[in-house]
């Protein structure tokens, strides 16, 4: 019995799935100021799939990669939705300076 896909399918599922809460928390305290660390984490991810031997390893990585591009849209949608007052604003950060 194979499992690499179900692995790689389970895990990619778990790893978008963790990209949310990131991207919220993210977004909470820093504002959308930090996407180039999603920007740098998944090319490095993306980089480290190209040269990464293992299947199951790269398509993880390539996953990861990938999710965390994404997560720089998110992160914009994020602080749409926060204006919309469907997510809380972080009473500590000043809101009124445009990001």
């Amino acid at each position: 019995m194979n499992l690499t896909g179900l692995i790689i399918g389970v895990s990619a599922f778990l790893c978008i799935g963790v990209f949310h809460p990131i991207v919220i928390k993210a977004e909470y305290h820093w504002g959308v100021r930090c996407w180039w660390l999603f920007l740098l984490f998944g090319l490095g991810c993306i980089v480290a799939s190209l040269l990464t031997k293992g299947v199951v390893l790269a398509a993880l990585l390539g996953v990861a990669g990938f999710s965390s591009l994404w997560s720089i849209i998110e992160l914009f949608k994020q602080r749409e939705r926060v204006r919309k007052g469907w997510f809380p604003r972080n009473p500590k950060r000043d809101n009124r300076k445009t990001e």
